[in-house]
C-alpha cells in the first residue's frame, strides 16, 4: 500500500489546477495598466483616456468574449460563468465611456429620455444584442444560479459612488476571495459606508438592490444581517454587529455620487445628468406598476369625494 502511494504521490503534485475556460488575460493587462487603486483598495479611478488609445486592444478582448456560444457557455462550471459575466460588464461598462470620452462628466449623459446608459443593447454576448442591464439584472441576478449579493461590489458603472473598478481581472479560481475582498474594500470606505451613534448610514445600493441582501446568504436575512457579517470592514464595536444583525440598528442611504470615475473627473462639479422617471419605471416595472396603480385609487378616490361634495351642495 506505502508502494502505491509513493508511486502515484508525484503525479497528485504534479496534476495541474483545473484550466479557466475562458482567457481574461488581455483584460487583466488592460485593467493593471489603466486603472489606479487607492492606497487601501477601497476605491479606483480609470484613465479612460488612455483606454480609449489602445481601443483596439479593448475591442479584441470584447470581440472573443462575443464569440463565446450559449452552448459552450451553459457547459461551464458557475464560478466561470460568473466571472466571465462581470468581466464583461465591466469591460464593456468601459468601452461605452471610452467611446465617449472626454466630451462627459458622468455615464447618466449617455441616456436619453426613454433610455438610460444601462438599457442601451449595444453589446453582443452568448448570441443576442444585449444592455448591461440585461448582464446584470437578467444574467447575474435574474439567473437564480448564483445567488451572491457581493456581485454588487463586483461590477461597476464608472462613477464614484460605485464600488470600485478593480485593477484585476475576476477568474474562476478566485472569484470568492477577489469578491470578498472587494466587499471588505468597498466597506471600509467611510465616504459611502460608516456607522455612528444615530445608526448605519450606508451606500444607496443596499437600498435599491436591498432584497438580494434578505435571501439568508450566510445567514443574513435583512440588510443589517449582512452588515453584520463585515463589522470589521465597517469599523464598528460588537454591541452594535449585534444591533445590526438583530435589526436594532437604524439603516440609512447616503447620495450616490454619479460623477465619472476617471482620472481627470473625481474634484470636478457634479453632472447636470439626471435620472428620467422612464429609466425607473423600466428598471422596476412591478414597483412602478403598484405605484402607478396606487396613485389611480388615490386620484378615482379624490373624483368620487368632489362628486359627493358637490351633489351634497
Amino acid at each position: 500500500m506505502l508502494k502505491y502511494i509513493l508511486f502515484i504521490l508525484p503525479f497528485l503534485i504534479a496534476a495541474p489546477v483545473q484550466a479557466e475556460r475562458f482567457d481574461h488575460s488581455q483584460w487583466d493587462r488592460l485593467v493593471q495598466s489603466h486603472v489606479k487603486m487607492s492606497p487601501d483598495r477601497s476605491s479606483s479611478v480609470a484613465d479612460y483616456a488612455q483606454f480609449k488609445a489602445v481601443d483596439a486592444q479593448l475591442q479584441s478582448y470584447l470581440t472573443k468574449l462575443s464569440a463565446v456560444k450559449q452552448a459552450e457557455f451553459d457547459s461551464w462550471p458557475k464560478n466561470d460563468q460568473l466571472a466571465f459575466l462581470i468581466n464583461a460588464y465591466n469591460a464593456w461598462t468601459v468601452k461605452l465611456i471610452a467611446d465617449a470620452h472626454p466630451n462627459l462628466a458622468s455615464i447618466l449623459e449617455l441616456g436619453n429620455v426613454t433610455t438610460s446608459p444601462w438599457q442601451r443593447r449595444f453589446i453582443p454576448l452568448l448570441g443576442a444584442q444585449r444592455s448591461l442591464d440585461d448582464i446584470e439584472h437578467k444574467m447575474i441576478r435574474g439567473s437564480g444560479r448564483y445567488n451572491d449579493p457581493r456581485i454588487h461590489f463586483a461590477v461597476n458603472c464608472a462613477s464614484i459612488g460605485c464600488p470600485a473598478l478593480m485593477d484585476r481581472a475576476f477568474t474562476a479560481q478566485q472569484l470568492d476571495s477577489q469578491m470578498e475582498a472587494a466587499t471588505k474594500a468597498f466597506l471600509s470606505d467611510r465616504t459611502r459606508n460608516y456607522v455612528d451613534d444615530k445608526g448605519a448610514h450606508v451606500s444607496s445600493i443596499f437600498d435599491w438592490y436591498g432584497g438580494d441582501f434578505k435571501t439568508g446568504w450566510r445567514g443574513a436575512d435583512s440588510v443589517g444581517g449582512f452588515l453584520a457579517l463585515y463589522s470589521g470592514s465597517l469599523g464598528v464595536t460588537e454591541a452594535r454587529r449585534t444591533a445590526l444583525a438583530n435589526g436594532e440598528m437604524d439603516i440609512s442611504f447616503l447620495e450616490y455620487d454619479w460623477r465619472l470615475n476617471d482620472v481627470t473627473v473625481p474634484n470636478g462639479a457634479k453632472s447636470a445628468a439626471s435620472m428620467s422617471p422612464i429609466w425607473i419605471a423600466r428598471a422596476f416595472p412591478v414597483p412602478t406598476a403598484i405605484a402607478g396603480l396606487l396613485l389611480l385609487l388615490l386620484l378615482y378616490g379624490g373624483y368620487r369625494l368632489i362628486r359627493r361634495r358637490s351633489k351634497a351642495a
